[in-house]
């Protein structure tokens, strides 16, 4: 399939809620641009998006030249601008209270005229006018900034009221800790439960734990007779052939046994890339986590690899994101060895149920 046939067969659902898991390049932006031009009714937006693109309008004046006296978060002008006099301060800070933010903000207007739009914002640390201080919040405080700033947005009379066929939300955030995670999912549970009955939800995400929280709660959560039946849960795997977009099958998605079900496929088919590595890390963390132990190098003693810190070692290598990014061709056969021991060490040692197709 295509990335426009998907999104077709998306459009076609007749499910309010639908639940996408997609791993990271597997083109969940690009989906979300696909649904946007498939659902335009002469030339004009029916939905409402968050996606790479919002988070795009964001960047960081530094303000070097003045000892970063004056930092602050920019945003670029867009037709979003005719937007941001319709929201305050406080209206992003009731967004923000879940996350416990530990800085103020303010924005400042293009030409102090609101009605222009927000030019930038400066955040600020210290209780006292003596103590305060404007800073650079953290990457992570930056995108769970904006996804708020958006979510107050969401609420503005002219826009998504407007554009009122759908959400599109694509990966609110990401690289956040299991708390943040948490909040993210509260907020995306209380976006659908607002405004479900009303326009179709989609939410794509590369994240498991927000994929497994919200999934949980729609399906066997104490509201789920309101929303399992109004619920499609999904996944969209890249394959040889292209796109697939399948459904998930049983009621609780597990990520490791997704993992290992793609690795052996791959592993049966002779059709291991260098990419294959990333995921296997991941099989090797979760159970280490699952353990209790920090390095997936214990696990690899566990299933009685010798000199387990050296492959641990050569794993990471292989696995690193700028390593494994942009390869994807067949593993050499030193490769392909190593993957096959740990791999079937894996399932002889914790004798994994792995469905076949």
């Amino acid at each position: 399939m295509s990335i426009v046939e998907i999104a077709d067969e998306i459009y076609k659902l007749k499910e309010k809620i639908v639940l996408i898991y997609a791993f990271n390049t597997t083109g969940k932006t690009r989906l979300s641009i696909a649904y946007k031009n498939a659902t335009k009714s002469e030339s004009r937006h029916t939905g409402v998006y968050y996606n790479a693109f919002s988070e795009d309008l964001f960047s960081w004046d530094n303000d070097i030249e003045n000892d970063e006296s004056n930092i602050r978060l920019m945003i670029k002008k867009s037709s979003l601008n005719k937007f941001h006099s319709l929201f305050t301060e406080e209206d992003v800070m009731k967004k923000l209270e879940l996350y416990k933010p530990k800085y103020n903000f303010f924005f400042d207007y293009i030409d102090d005229d609101m009605e222009k739009g927000i030019e930038g914002i400066r955040f600020i640390v210290g209780q006292s006018e003596e103590d305060q201080e404007q800073i650079k919040i953290s990457r992570g405080e930056e995108r769970i900034f904006v996804w708020c700033l958006f979510l107050a947005m969401f609420e503005v009379e002219g826009w998504a009221d407007e554009q009122n066929a759908h959400f599109f939300i694509d990966d609110p955030v990401s690289s956040l800790d299991d708390h943040n995670i948490f909040i993210t999912a509260t907020t995306l549970y209380a976006l659908i439960e607002k405004h479900f009955e009303h326009r179709k939800i989609i939410i794509t995400t590369h994240h498991i734990g927000i994929y497994s929280i919200l999934s949980n709660w729609l399906t066997k959560g104490e509201k789920a007779d309101k929303y399992k039946k109004n619920t499609k849960q999904l996944i969209v795997n890249r394959k040889e052939e292209g796109l697939q977009l399948e459904p998930i099958r049983k009621s609780i998605f597990l990520y490791h046994l997704h993992l290992l079900q793609t690795l052996d496929k791959a592993n049966s088919e002779n059709s291991l890339v260098t990419f294959h590595f990333a995921l296997l890390r991941q099989v090797l963390e979760n159970i280490a986590s699952f353990l209790g132990v920090g390095q997936f190098s214990y696990v690899l003693n566990q299933i009685g690899i010798e000199n387990e810190d050296e492959v641990s070692n050569i794993l990471n290598v292989l696995a690193h994101e700028k390593v494994y990014r942009y390869q994807t061709e067949k593993m050499n056969p030193d490769n392909e060895l190593l993957f096959n021991n740990i791999l079937e060490k894996l399932k002889d040692k914790y004798q994994f149920v792995l469905r076949t197709e």
